[in-house]
């Protein structure tokens, strides 16, 4: 199992049309690739930022594959989609995360 883990620093002024927007459009999106078996959404707790909340989106996949095919053929218009709607007020990273158990 590999989890597609996105974290992202949302500035206060958009948090509530951000929240809306994952859910609604963004996370539906990335889910609707067929490439993921579920999603988890969450918000970072105990983090005092004057610039934004803090919130980490998880996408689990079953193979590597199926990770690296979203990358190749999904991934770059999606991440000009968010780009183009939210610009420099959302800052985020992504890391591939494998479970060991």
């Amino acid at each position: 199992m590999f989890i597609y883990n996105i974290t992202a620093k949302v500035d206060h002024a958009i948090v509530d049309e951000w929240l809306h927007w994952q859910k609604e459009i963004h996370i539906p999106e990335i889910m609707a690739t067929g490439l993921f078996a579920e999603h988890r959404f969450y918000k970072l707790l105990e983090h005092d930022d004057d610039e934004g909340k803090i919130f980490v989106t998880q996408f689990v996949s079953l193979s590597k594959a199926d990770y690296d095919l979203y990358l190749k053929q999904f991934a770059p218009l999606i991440t000009k989609k968010v780009l183009d709607k939210w610009n420099d007020k959302v800052v985020s990273f992504s890391t591939l995360l494998q479970n060991v158990q």
